[in-house]
C-alpha cells in the first residue's frame, strides 16, 4: 500500500541561495491525531491511505514519499523591531507542491520535523500543545473566511521535546498557498543580491498575482497587489477580533494568507489595547496596532523591491510610497464596509461610522464580549424584544442609549427585520476559538493523551455562523478563573 504525492514542485528549481535541502528526522512512534479528510480530497490525496500507519509515518516526516524534494526555505526578519539577516525554516520542512482540485499549487510543509541548518541551535520539533493550537485556530480561521494556511493532519511523534519541561513531541502538516514571506526578499535585499529579488518577484507573480504577467511596470503592480491583500487581510482580522500576536515581517504572507499561529488569540472582551503573546511586554502587535504593522512590513518589502523599480532611486522611492500610501483607504474601506455589515446597515450614510465607533467605545467602556454583543445584535435587529446584547454591557443604559439611535439608523434600510438578522448572522460568528476552550483541549491532549475535547471543538468551529444548540456553552465566555491572560510562541 503506497500513499501518493502529486508532487509538482517549482520553489526547489530556484537557486541553491534559496533554501536548503534536508531530509526530515525520523521519529521514534508517530500516531496519527487528526487527519483534515476534506482537505486531503482538495488535495488529491487519498484520505485512507493518509489514515494508515505508512501515512502517518509520513505525516511525521519518518518516511519521505516519493516525488518529493525536502527543503527548508531561507528568509530574514525584522522580530519586534529588529533585523535578523538571517531565520530560515528552522523548524519546518517543505516537502513540495501539489495542485489542488481548482488548480492552485499548494505547499505541503511539515511542521515540527527536525533541525534544519537555519535552526541556530534549536532541535527543530514542535511541542504538541503549539501543533493543536495551530490545527484548532487555522482550520476555525478558514471557516470564518479569512484567507489563511490550512492543517492537514497532527501527529504525535512518541518522543517527548524539552522545553519549561518535557512534553509530547508533535508534527503539524501545514498547507499553504506558499511560505513566501516578506522576510524572504528581506534575505536577498540585505546581501543586494538583486539578481535573487528578481528571481523571487517574478516567481511571486507566476504564483500568486499571474494577472500581473506582461504588465508594463510588473514589480510596482506585484507591491500594489501584496499592499492590497494585506489591508484586506488585517481588515478581516479586526471584524473577528483576532489577534496574530507576532507580526513580524518572516511571519507576513506574500499570497496574503494569515501564517504563523503561535501566540495568537481571539479577544473576549473588546479592548482595542488588547494583547495576548508573553513576549510582546511593549503592545507592538496589540488588536488595534495591527493596520499600522501591517503597512510597516509593507514599507520594508517596498524597500526590498526599490532596486527592481529602475536606476533613479529618488524616482523608485515615489513611486512606491504612493503604492503605500493605498494602504490606509483601502483598509479603512474594507474594515469600515465590514462594521456596517456586522451591523445591519447595507447603504452608506454620513454618521455611519460614527455611529459605529460610538459602539466600539461603548462595549470597550463596558468590557462587552466582542463576538456576543455583535452576535446578539443581530437578534436585536430581527426582534426588538430581543435584549441579549444589551445584557453584555455592565452599564445596559449605555447600549439602550446607542440602540436608540441604531434602531433609527435602521429605520432607512430597505431590508424587513428578517433579512438582515439573517445577513447580520452570516458575517457575526458565534463560536470562535475561544482561548479557555483551546487552553482545556492543550490540558487534556497533553496530560492526558485525550482528544475527545479537541475533537468536538474542531466540529463546533467548521460552523461558526449556525446555531449549534447542542454546543451552546461553547460560544459562552470564560469565567473570570477561566481567563487566559498569556499565550506563547511554543518554539
Amino acid at each position: 500500500m503506497t500513499v501518493h504525492f502529486p508532487f509538482q514542485n517549482s520553489y526547489s528549481t530556484l537557486p541553491d541561495s534559496f533554501f536548503a535541502r534536508v531530509a526530515p528526522t525520523p521519529v521514534a512512534a508517530p500516531r496519527l491525531i487528526k487527519l483534515n479528510r476534506p482537505l486531503a480530497v482538495q488535495l488529491g490525496l487519498d484520505p485512507n491511505m493518509l489514515e494508515t500507519p505508512e501515512g502517518a509515518e509520513i505525516l511525521a516526516g519518518k518516511t519521505v514519499p516519493d516525488g518529493a524534494d525536502p527543503i527548508a526555505m531561507a528568509y530574514a526578519g525584522h522580530q519586534f523591531g529588529q533585523f535578523v539577516p538571517q531565520l530560515g525554516d528552522g523548524r519546518a520542512i517543505l516537502l513540495g507542491e501539489v495542485i489542488d482540485r481548482d488548480g492552485v499549487r499548494r505547499d505541503i510543509q511539515l511542521k515540527g520535523s527536525g533541525p534544519t541548518p537555519f535552526s541556530r541551535r534549536g532541535d527543530g520539533r514542535a511541542a504538541l500543545g503549539p501543533v493543536l493550537r495551530e490545527y484548532i485556530v487555522s482550520e476555525a480561521m478558514y471557516a470564518l473566511g479569512i484567507p489563511t494556511t490550512r492543517s492537514l493532519a497532527a501527529v504525535v511523534t512518541g518522543e517527548h521535546v524539552i522545553r519549561e519541561t518535557a512534553l509530547p513531541g508533535a508534527v503539524l502538516t501545514r498547507v499553504a498557498a506558499s511560505h513566501i514571506r516578506v522576510g524572504t526578499f528581506q534575505f536577498f535585499a540585505v546581501r543586494r543580491d538583486t539578481d535573487a529579488i528578481r528571481r523571487l518577484a517574478d516567481h511571486v507573480i507566476a504564483r500568486h498575482y499571474p494577472e500581473l504577467l506582461g504588465t508594463e511596470r510588473p514589480y510596482h503592480a506585484l507591491l500594489a497587489g501584496v499592499v492590497a491583500r494585506q489591508a484586506e487581510l488585517v481588515a478581516r482580522w479586526l471584524l473577528v477580533g483576532f489577534i496574530h500576536g507576532v507580526m513580524n515581517t518572516d511571519n507576513s504572507s506574500i499570497s496574503g494568507e494569515t501564517i504563523d499561529y503561535g501566540p495568537c488569540a481571539f479577544m473576549d472582551a473588546y479592548n482595542p489595547a488588547q494583547v495576548f503573546s508573553s513576549i510582546d511586554e511593549m503592545g507592538r502587535y496589540a488588536y488595534a496596532n495591527q493596520p499600522r504593522i501591517a503597512l510597516w512590513n509593507l514599507t520594508r518589502l517596498a524597500e526590498c523591491l526599490l532596486p527592481l523599480f529602475g536606476e533613479e532611486q529618488e524616482k523608485a522611492v515615489e513611486q512606491a510610497q504612493d503604492i503605500l500610501g493605498a494602504f490606509p483607504e483601502t483598509f479603512s474601506k474594507a474594515y469600515q464596509a465590514g462594521l456596517r455589515k456586522k451591523v445591519g446597515l447595507f447603504t452608506e450614510r454620513d454618521g455611519d461610522e460614527a455611529l459605529i465607533q460610538d459602539l466600539l467605545d461603548a462595549m470597550a467602556k463596558n468590557q462587552a464580549d466582542f463576538t456576543l454583543t455583535f452576535r446578539r445584535l443581530g437578534d436585536a435587529a430581527g426582534d426588538p424584544a430581543a435584549d441579549d446584547a444589551r445584557a453584555e454591557f455592565m452599564d445596559p443604559a449605555a447600549f439602550d442609549e446607542w440602540a436608540r439611535r441604531w434602531r433609527e439608523r435602521l429605520a432607512a434600510e430597505p431590508q424587513s427585520a428578517a433579512e438582515r438578522q439573517t445577513a447580520m448572522n452570516a458575517v457575526n460568528p458565534l463560536f470562535i476559538p475561544r482561548n479557555h476552550r483551546v487552553e482545556a483541549v492543550i490540558q487534556a491532549a497533553v496530560n492526558d493523551d485525550n482528544y475527545a475535547l479537541f475533537e468536538e471543538l474542531v466540529k463546533v468551529l467548521a460552523k461558526p455562523y449556525e446555531d449549534q444548540p447542542d454546543y451552546a456553552a461553547y460560544a459562552d465566555p470564560p469565567l473570570p478563573d477561566q481567563r487566559v491572560l498569556q499565550t506563547f510562541c511554543g518554539t
